[in-house]
């Protein structure tokens, strides 16, 4: 077996997490196991791998998947059955599928094509997978906003810790640094949290998430009163102080997009504001592989308004992007494969490129036909959320927590273009909002029974005898509500 770098502390903890995921699903209901084995284990086990004989890389993403679905056949074996594959899944069944093809076209064989296929599915489609039996209903999707909202919430001391001492906690942890620590010195001093995540910029998305999520759960009256006898929404606001002070622009900007797009949808009640997220992708992969655009006027921009070392390095990903552009077009639909093959070396042989945005590293290696199959695999379940729920409904209880994970799928895919920060959780998302656009479609309601039962007594459309048989709506309250 292959070892990860790092001390005792890794290996105890990838391997011990599976027991901690099957200890949470003994004692808890199901989708609360499964939603904090999800947030927990992403939040906190380390950035390592074991090279697993004849198995895929042993990973936190893997660990955590493995633990959900061992728990499940144990604890919770009928959500197996329950699940039925829908056309809706293609997409993302064929975009963990595009690297087989990639490798057979470049004569990397069968094998390599299916060691790579294994990997983007254990990285996409296992978390998807899980959602799709677990995170079915408007309550299970609550369940895990609230859960990622917490655990941003609990990622506070750690930032703070972080943002003073500088990114030290997983090397104090597990013995190495897992990035680059120069990549988080910011600009005029100070440092960018990574606490136990892969880089600062996927801290900051997390960070950035869990105040989207508190603020309009909060704005729809569905985000509790207090959390541990404080008051919520002096965590929230703390939260967004320590989010604020991580500096990462880019990150805070997307939030103040995907609050103005949910708040304003709501109030024109259309989807026009995300239909425009969802096709700033499109056009920005048709404009810079046409040649179109070069990104020259966006980094004046910049220098202008903000300051010249961004614009500078905003230029600097341009001009990369225009070198591996041209080695993707001239590869096949499938691109080039892996092994670096994509790649723009000079004439001794030296890599001279940098690819930043997952959008150009999969153009590169799985070519035009891995890119689409990447962009709908995760904009797919937005469109349908669009077609299908009314935004005038977005601020709803039912409707709030999947109105979110929503607007955060069609932010995240805009974040990939410059940005190449996978987190799984958010495949939860993409899972979990097909799992309930599958229901309306089918006419079925994408609440679970308990919660329309209640719903429908709260109303006082039915009265019921009090009797010893029957109980009242309060008694019924109490079952139903975890």
């Amino acid at each position: 077996m292959g070892s990860a770098p790092g001390n005792i502390m890794v290996p105890v903890a990838m391997f011990g997490w599976i027991p901690i995921v099957l200890i949470l699903f003994s004692r808890l209901k199901a989708r609360t196991a499964a939603s904090v084995a999800f947030v927990a284990g992403w939040m906190f086990l380390p950035v390592a791998a074991f090279n697993l004989p004849a198995l895929p890389d042993y990973t936190k993403t893997t660990a955590t998947c493995v633990g959900i679905l061992l728990g499940a056949w144990i604890f919770d074996k009928q959500r197996f059955s329950e699940f039925r594959f829908s056309p809706a899944d293609l997409p993302m069944l064929a975009w963990c599928t595009a690297p087989f093809f990639s490798s057979v076209f470049n004569d990397l064989g069968p094998y390599d094509g299916l060691s790579q296929t294994m990997y983007q599915s254990i990285t996409w489609g296992l978390p998807y997978y899980v959602a799709r039996i677990y995170f079915t209903d408007t309550g299970a999707m609550k369940t895990l906003a609230l859960a990622i909202f917490i655990g941003s919430i609990v990622y506070i001391p750690f930032c703070w810790f972080e943002l003073i001492m500088s990114p030290q906690l997983h090397r104090m942890t597990y013995g190495f640094h897992q990035h680059n620590f120069l990549q988080t010195l910011r600009d005029g001093g100070g440092f960018r949290p990574m606490v136990y995540m892969d880089h600062g910029l996927m801290t900051s998305m997390w960070m950035v998430l869990g105040v989207f999520l508190g603020t309009w759960l909060l704005y729809a009256g569905e985000l509790p009163r207090k959390i541990l006898s404080v008051p919520t929404r002096y965590l929230l606001m703390f939260l967004a102080f320590t989010t604020i002070m991580m500096q990462s622009v880019g990150a805070l900007v997307l939030l103040v997009i995907g609050l103005l797009v949910i708040y304003l949808s709501t109030r024109i009640r259309k989807p026009v504001l995300l239909a425009v997220l969802i096709a700033i992708p499109h056009l920005y992969v048709v404009t810079r592989t046409t040649g179109y655009w070069d990104g020259t006027n966006l980094s004046g921009f910049v220098a202008e308004k903000f300051s010249a070392d961004r614009a500078q390095s905003l230029q600097f990903r341009f001009d990369n992007e225009t070198i591996l552009i041209d080695k993707a077009m001239q590869g096949t639909i499938f691109g080039w494969g892996g092994y670096g093959r994509s790649r723009v070396y000079d004439d001794k042989g030296r890599d001279i490129s940098i690819a930043d945005g997952l959008w150009i590293i999969t153009l590169g290696q799985n070519g035009i036909y891995g890119l689409m199959t990447l962009i709908i695999a995760i904009q797919i379940p937005i469109m349908l959320f669009i077609m299908r729920i009314r935004a005038d409904n977005w601020k709803n209880s039912d409707w709030a927590a999947p109105a979110v994970m929503a607007v955060f799928l069609a932010i995240y895919m805009i974040d990939n273009l410059l940005n190449a920060m996978i987190n799984p959780v958010y495949m939860l998302f993409s899972g979990g909002l097909i799992s309930m656009m599958i229901k309306q479609k089918l006419g079925a309601p994408a609440v679970s029974p308990a919660e329309t039962a209640l719903s429908v007594l709260k109303k006082g459309e039915i009265q019921l005898p009090r009797t010893r048989f029957i109980p009242s709506p309060g008694a019924a309250q109490s079952r139903f509500i975890n």
